[in-house]
C-alpha cells in the first residue's frame, strides 16, 4: 500500500533527526521504582473521590517536580474535574404493552437500565417504543437510522455494533472491525442528540463482544459523569441495555423476528420501525457531587513552544471493592494502569534528561478512565492547549509484562499517520507491528486517546504483542489470555517478580519515547487517514 507524500516526507524528516540526536536509552530502573509504588497497598487502589486519589495525585505532583516539569496547567499541576456520581435504582419491572399483547420484563435478568439525570426520580409513562436499526447518523457513510423520525418523548430500540459486522463486506462500514458508530456510548449519545427519551440496545454476545453478565455488572450500581450544571446537555430519562431474547418477544409482538429487523437495518435506505408497542418503568436516583483530578506537567518547547504533544496515561483504578477468595479486597490495577503512569514518568523523565525538544510536551495523568474515560474528556472538552496546536497524543494503557515481544498490536489500524511513525521506529529496532486481534471489540475508543480522536487530535495507542522473542506467538497469546483471565480487573492484578518481565516494557517505552521525541524535533504534522471518522473534525478547523 503506498503511503501518503507527507507521510514519506515525515518519515524521511525523523529518520534524519534520530540520527542527529541521541536519545535517552531505558532501563528497568526508570520504570519499576514507580510501578511498584503505585501498585503498592498504600495507594489503596487508586479510586477517585477516595484517600487514594489523594495519595496518588500528590505523589505524581512530588515526582514531576523532583523531575524538574514545570507545571502544566499555568502555575498548577493540577486541572480539577468536576464530577457527579449518580447511583440508579431501577424498578423491578418494565411493562410493554402491544395492541398484540403484553410483555413484563424483569431487572437485571431481562433488561438493566441507567439514567445521567439527577432528578430523584426518572419515571417513564407509556412511551412509545420505536426500533431505530443501528441507532446511527453517518454522513460520510451516507447513512442516516433517524431519518423522517420524530423520537422526542418515544423510547428507541437499537442494535449492537455496526451495519457491516458479520457481513463479510468490508465496504459496509468497516465489516467485522468496529467503527466508533457501533460502540454503545455512541448509540445512547445519538439517541439524546435526536431527543429520544430512552434508549435500549440489543444485546448481542458475538457483536457485543462479551455476556450480558458484564453489563449486568451495572445494575444498581453508581457511575461517574462530568459535573455539566450551568450548562447542561439533553439527557435520556434511562440508557441501558435488553437481553436478545427479551428483544425477540418484543419483535413477535411487532409481528417480525429479529433476523427480518437486522436486515432491514443493513440497508442505507433504512427508515425506523414504530413497533405498536408502549413502554412503562422507574429509576430512583441518588446524585453527589464532588472534584476529581487530573495531574499535568511539561517541558516547554525551544523554538515552537506553542506546539504541543500530548502524552497520556490514566492514573485510577477501581479501588478498594469485593474481596476475592484470599481476602484480598484492594484491587491495586499494577498492568491496568500503574505500568502506563510508571512508563509517563519515566518519559517525563527522559524528554527533560535528553536535548529540549523544539515543541512542548506535555504529560498529562487523567482521572476516572475506568468510569468512562471522564478525565481525559474534561480536557477535550476543557482543553488548557488549544486542539489546533496540539500535534498529536500518545496514550498508555498497560505497558508489556511479559518479556521482549518482535511485534506490538496497534490498536486502531488505518486512522492516522501517526501508526506508519511508528512503523518507521519498529523497522529500525527489527521489529514489526500487527492489527489488533480482536478488531470487533472496537478497543480505539476504549481508552483515553479516544476522546484527543474525538476532536480530531491524531492519537496513537499500541498494545502489548504476542510474538515473543524466545517463544513464538502462541505463547505470548497464551499470557495474554491468562491475564484477561485471572488478573483483568481483579484485587489480583499486582506487581508479582515471579511472573513479570519488564525488558519488553522497557522495550515498548522506548518507541513510545523515539517516536514522541523525532515528532518533537519535527515541523511536520501527521494527520487522520481517508476512511477514518475523525479526519473530517481535524480536517474543519485546521484549514487555512
Amino acid at each position: 500500500m503506498k503511503k501518503s507524500l507527507l507521510v514519506l516526507c515525515l518519515a524521511a524528516t525523523l529518520v534524519a533527526c534520530s540520527k542527529q540526536n541521541s536519545h535517552y536509552q531505558f532501563q528497568v530502573s526508570d520504570l519499576e521504582p514507580h510501578l511498584i509504588t503505585l501498585s503498592s497497598d498504600e495507594f489503596m487502589g487508586r479510586m477517585p473521590f477516595t484517600e487514594g486519589e489523594k495519595i496518588t495525585t500528590a505523589f505524581l505532583e512530588q515526582e514531576f517536580k523532583k523531575l524538574g516539569l514545570e507545571p502544566g496547567n499555568g502555575d498548577s499541576y493540577f486541572q480539577d474535574v468536576p464530577m457527579v456520581s449518580v447511583t440508579s435504582s431501577p424498578s423491578e419491572k418494565m411493562e410493554f404493552i402491544g395492541s398484540k399483547g403484553n410483555l413484563t420484563a424483569e431487572g437485571l435478568k431481562d433488561f438493566v437500565i441507567w439514567t445521567q439525570r439527577t432528578d430523584s426520580l426518572v419515571s417513564v409513562e407509556n412511551a412509545e417504543v420505536v426500533f431505530a436499526g443501528f441507532g446511527i447518523v453517518a454522513p460520510e457513510y451516507g447513512w442516516n437510522d433517524y431519518k423522517n423520525l420524530d423520537v422526542k418523548g418515544k423510547i428507541v430500540v437499537v442494535l449492537v455494533n455496526d451495519p457491516g459486522f458479520g457481513t463479510e463486506d468490508a465496504s459496509l462500514f468497516k465489516g467485522n472491525t468496529m467503527t466508533y458508530y457501533g460502540r454503545w456510548t455512541y448509540k445512547f449519545e445519538e439517541a439524546a442528540r435526536q431527543g429520544a427519551l430512552g434508549c435500549l440496545i440489543v444485546h448481542n454476545t458475538i457483536p457485543a463482544g462479551y455476556g450480558f453478565n458484564v453489563i449486568q455488572n451495572s445494575w444498581n450500581a453508581s457511575k461517574l459523569y462530568l459535573d455539566d450544571r450551568g450548562q447542561e446537555k439533553y439527557k435520556l430519562g434511562f440508557e441501558g441495555w435488553i437481553t436478545l431474547p427479551t428483544a425477540n418477544k418484543l419483535f413477535e409482538l411487532t409481528g417480525m423476528k429479529e433476523s427480518e429487523l437486522l436486515a432491514k437495518a443493513r440497508k442505507d435506505d433504512f427508515e425506523p420501525i414504530p413497533m405498536g408497542i408502549k413502554a412503562s418503568a422507574s429509576i430512583r436516583v441518588k446524585a453527589e457531587y464532588n472534584v476529581s483530578q487530573n495531574v499535568v506537567a511539561k517541558v516547554t518547547g525551544k523554538s515552537k513552544p506553542e506546539e504541543v504533544i500530548i502524552y497520556s496515561a490514566h492514573w485510577d483504578h477501581l479501588g478498594i471493592g469485593k474481596p476475592d477468595e484470599t481476602g484480598d479486597s484492594i484491587y491495586n490495577g499494577a498492568l491496568d494502569n500503574a505500568s502506563g503512569t510508571a512508563a509517563l514518568l519515566a518519559l517525563a523523565k527522559a524528554f527533560k534528561a535528553d536535548a529540549q525538544p523544539e515543541r512542548t510536551v506535555v504529560f498529562l495523568a487523567v482521572t476516572a478512565e475506568e468510569q468512562g474515560l471522564w478525565g481525559s474528556a474534561y480536557y477535550a472538552q476543557n482543553p488548557i492547549y488549544p486542539k489546533e496546536k496540539t500535534v498529536a497524543n500518545i496514550n498508555m494503557d498497560g505497558i508489556n509484562p511479559y518479556g521482549k515481544m518482535k511485534d506490538v498490536s496497534i490498536i486502531g489500524v488505518g486512522q492516522s499517520e501517526m501508526e506508519d511513525l511508528l512503523n518507521v521506529e519498529l523497522e529500525k529496532l527489527g521489529r514489526y507491528s500487527a492489527p489488533e486481534p480482536n478488531p470487533v471489540a472496537g478497543y480505539y475508543f476504549r481508552s483515553d486517546h479516544f476522546n484527543f480522536a474525538k476532536i480530531g487530535i491524531p492519537a496513537l495507542y499500541f498494545g502489548t504483542g504476542i510474538d515473543h522473542f524466545e517463544k513464538g506467538k502462541e505463547y505470548g497469546k497464551q499470557l495474554q489470555d491468562e491475564y484477561t483471565a485471572q488478573y483483568y480487573h481483579k484485587a489480583s492484578d499486582e506487581y508479582d517478580t515471579s511472573r513479570w518481565n519488564l525488558d519488553g516494557a522497557v522495550d515498548d517505552v522506548q518507541l513510545l519515547y523515539n517516536v514522541g521525541k523525532n515528532l518533537s524535533k519535527s515541523d511536520k504534522w501527521p494527520g487522520w487517514k481517508d476512511g477514518s471518522e475523525f479526519k473530517a473534525v481535524r480536517d474543519a478547523y485546521m484549514k487555512k
